[in-house]
């Protein structure tokens, strides 16, 4: 597996035994990247993961929080969806790097692997 997909699979596990989410914020909101044309919106499933995120590569005034999981399953992927943004999860490197998903497929990941354990 490469290592994307195990950071893809470990936000999966991790987010379901935590049932929290983390994301890097400043008082604008969060930040979005680009890649070939589509923009992302990243998060972590442990605040050790969002912080070096945090502080590796923005620095600069932005804080790590944490959301219950169910708050960010009913309210952000469905504004994600809307705006057209995909979920960056578990990025990490001194690029970011990792894998994006639409809103819709993160949320069948969740339920395939609830309806798993």
């Amino acid at each position: 597996m490469s290592q994307s997909g195990s950071q893809g699979a470990a936000f999966i596990r991790d987010v379901r035994q935590s049932d929290v989410i983390w994301l890097v914020r400043d008082d604008g909101g969060s930040p979005t990247f680009s890649a070939d044309g589509t923009r992302s919106l990243p998060f972590w499933s442990t605040s050790p993961r969002a912080r070096r995120a945090a502080a590796k590569i923005w620095g600069h005034g932005l804080r790590v929080e944490s959301m219950p999981l169910d708050t960010w399953c009913d309210c952000v992927l469905p504004d994600a969806a809307r705006d057209g943004l995909m979920i960056g999860v578990n990025w990490s490197g001194p690029r970011l790097v990792g894998w994006s998903f639409t809103p819709n497929e993160v949320l069948n990941l969740l339920s395939a692997t609830h309806t798993m354990t």
